[in-house]
């Protein structure tokens, strides 16, 4: 399937092309959205998604087959080093918090770490439309952990939230949320 010369495209556009050649996995749609937005240069991500280049390349053979996985490719913002411990905790969070149906689990694991990097709400920093992009992708593939986040509390402030936890730090010196100062920051719109 040919690409589209990306000068004039729009994310819709590229969206459309890509799941023209999806094969049909129900999170393909996102991971459109998201190739889409990368692809022009918008979100918060490193080369390969944060994948690497052999895996990037079986998750796109895999995802959407005939696409020439290199001509998406964006050279994008590089990975801290210094927060390399971080990343490992996070991953270790979200692989042990699989839904267990997919092989896609484990490249959304590198895609997620690899957003979390990024200063942005995590859907934004992923290059998705909406937030609900990615409560859908988070629940498809990660239920265990999006049941947790029965108050709708926004992603990324979520899942370090659980990382603390896990490590017995508890930061917040609130009751509950509901009293808390800072309840906007965890809980308030992210538009």
């Amino acid at each position: 399937m040919a690409m589209p010369a990306l000068a004039g495209e729009t994310v819709e556009d590229l969206h459309a092309w890509l799941m023209a050649a999806r094969r049909g996995d129900s999170i393909e749609e996102t991971l459109a959205r998201m190739l889409a937005s990368w692809a022009l240069g918008q979100g918060a991500m490193p080369a390969w998604l944060g994948l690497g280049e052999m895996e990037y390349r079986r998750m796109m053979a895999c995802h959407f087959p005939g696409i020439d996985a290199l001509g998406l490719t964006q050279s994008a913002v590089g990975m801290d080093p210094e927060r390399l411990d971080e990343m490992d905790e996070l991953k270790r969070l979200l692989l042990e918090n699989r839904s267990g149906i997919t092989q896609s689990e484990f490249w959304l694991v590198d895609i997620l770490v690899a957003g979390c990097m990024g200063r942005d709400h995590l859907w934004q920093d992923l290059g998705l439309w909406c937030r609900a992009d990615l409560s859908r992708l988070m629940m498809a593939c990660f239920e265990p952990l999006a049941k947790r986040n029965d108050r709708d509390m926004k992603w990324k402030k979520f899942l370090y939230k659980q990382l603390c936890e896990t490590e017995g730090i508890y930061t917040c010196r609130s009751p509950s949320c509901e009293v808390c100062i800072d309840y906007d920051n965890c809980f308030g719109s992210e538009d």
